[in-house]
């Protein structure tokens, strides 16, 4: 391969493009410069271990898990406010305490809503979710830092490790995924829903077939190189262009 690189277009636009750029709007403002840092890093690997277990679940305390992510407290402190932030783990004190899987919210309208589609037919949510993704890749664009990349890469790893895997495996990680990627919209009321359809796409998901858990691997990854470049065309284009099972032929 040449010396192009795809990230800047092939050409060195950096230094004529901050004279002109508004300081939000430079390249080296989010250009990814440097890998996650090790809170990051300690944060997805407790989140994955989350990821594979139910709501309610004894963690460990603060020290067991510190040791196992072998971080120092201040780097353990950061990765459980991540954690926190991302509503994945609670803390309680006391004999017995430490931290847990964070149980579900409390149904609230939006949830029942959405457990009543998915009892009808979930592909209804799959159309509605369908809808949302160009507005959680909007967000993205605009807000997405490098560690927020450097995030949605180490969950599109999870996916490609699970596109082999069997449906259930590719469901789970699509959803970490998906996940992270509506993380980053400032709208929790776009959140929530995003999330509720998540919850009640999980047994569509399922029902994928290796081609199609292929192409729903490739299409993210593309997307996720196109947020890191900022290439708002390609990455709503994408977004717009789901490949998952659609509605049920007639």
């Amino acid at each position: 391969m040449g010396a192009t690189d795809h990230r800047t277009g092939g050409h060195d636009a950096r230094h004529t493009r901050d004279v002109d750029e508004p300081p939000a709007l430079r390249r080296d403002h989010w250009e990814r410069t440097s890998p996650p840092s090790r809170a990051e890093v300690a944060a997805d690997r407790i989140a994955d271990r989350i990821a594979r277990t139910q709501t309610g679940t004894r963690l460990g305390t603060k020290d067991e898990l510190r040791t196992e992510c072998g971080v120092s407290v201040g780097t353990f402190n950061e990765a459980l406010r991540l954690l926190q932030t991302r509503g994945l783990v609670t803390v309680r004190p006391g004999p017995g305490g430490g931290l847990f899987a964070a149980q579900p919210p409390p149904p609230t309208g939006l949830d029942t809503w959405a457990q009543t589609l998915n009892e009808q037919d979930p592909h209804d949510a799959l159309r509605v979710r369908n809808a949302l993704d160009p507005l959680l890749v909007e967000d993205a664009l605009w807000h997405a830092s490098p560690a927020d990349i450097a995030g949605l890469r180490h969950h599109l790893a999870a996916l490609a490790e699970a596109v082999d895997a069997d449906a259930t495996a590719f469901a789970c990680a699509d959803r970490q995924l998906r996940t992270a990627l509506s993380c980053l919209s400032p709208s929790a009321l776009l959140r929530s829903l995003y999330a509720s359809l998540l919850a009640a796409l999980e047994l569509v998901g399922r029902t994928m077939t290796p081609d199609e858990q292929r192409a729903a691997y490739e299409r993210f990854a593309a997307l996720v190189d196109a947020l890191d470049t900022r290439d708002r065309p390609q990455a709503l284009r994408l977004a717009s262009a789901p490949g998952e099972p659609r509605e049920n032929p007639a």
